[in-house]
């Protein structure tokens, strides 16, 4: 398999700027329940109980996404990875951000490194 190009700045900005533009964070896993979606695995902007909260009882404002939904079962992964793919969502809203800049500071470095010549 082929090694992907470098990113450049302008891939660097274009995540950027669907990170800017999406529901700011931090997001929770919830384990919520109810009789319409059975076993609600969401990603919500306030987070979980512990409690398994049937609505009425959580405000659905708070979801973000659903990585499963039981009851009709229109939101279930067949690997059943769903609290996997919730976390890994509910991560990527404060990740993606940060290994943005990270990677601009690891450039400014080797940038500032180059510019140096005693290599100092």
């Amino acid at each position: 398999m082929d090694a992907p190009d470098p990113m450049t700045e302008e891939d660097l900005a274009s995540i950027d700027e669907v990170a800017r533009a999406a529901t700011p964070g931090p997001w929770h896993v919830r384990q919520l329940d109810d009789h319409f979606a059975m076993s609600l695995v969401a990603i919500s902007t306030v987070p979980d109980t512990g409690t398994g909260e049937r609505w009425p009882d959580f405000d659905h404002h708070h979801i973000v996404a659903a990585t499963l939904i039981q009851h009709p079962r229109y939101v279930d992964v067949a690997d059943e990875h769903w609290d996997e793919n919730a976390h890994f969502i509910a991560n990527a809203r404060e990740d993606g951000p940060r290994l943005i800049s990270e990677i601009r500071r690891l450039r400014d470095l080797l940038e500032t490194k180059d510019q140096d010549p005693d290599g100092d």
